[in-house]
């Protein structure tokens, strides 16, 4: 993207409510919904971000998932919000590998024609998750 801009920052779990769909509990594959809260500092800051994951366990410990997330605050001082599809993976090892994109046409306020990719990798426990993000403003 011409002229393109990264920032980095960090993002904890505020809130993390999940729910087995189905089969049940203790089947694989299974099916599950998140619906999550975050707050992000650094480049992006906000607070209380409402996300929604749909979640694929293969086993107990791994899997996959997709998620859509509003993001609303300021990106490097712009303040406005947006919008990001997520999906991902977790493995044995407790890490959880995350690429995420701008929904287009979704930035709103200084935000507006915002465009942009970004990712994180998390293992199991941290409380902070440190995440990059490469955006431009039309």
């Amino acid at each position: 993207m011409p002229g393109t801009r990264t920032t980095t920052g960090h993002f904890t779990f505020a809130d993390w409510q999940e729910k087995v769909i189905g089969p049940g509990e203790d089947a694989n594959p299974r099916l599950a919904h998140a619906s999550v809260r975050n707050t992000f500092s650094g480049g992006i800051e906000a607070a209380g971000t409402i996300c929604e994951y749909s979640i694929v366990y293969v086993t107990a410990k791994t899997g996959s998932f997709t998620g859509m997330e509003l993001i609303t605050g300021r990106l490097d001082g712009r303040e406005g919000g947006f919008a990001v599809e997520e999906r991902g993976w977790f493995g044995e090892d407790g890490t959880v590998h995350c690429t995420f994109e701008v929904v287009e046409d979704s930035g709103s306020g200084d935000l507006a024609g915002l465009r942009g990719k970004g990712g994180f990798t998390a293992r199991h426990g941290e409380t902070s998750v440190a995440y990059s993000f490469e955006y431009e403003v039309e």
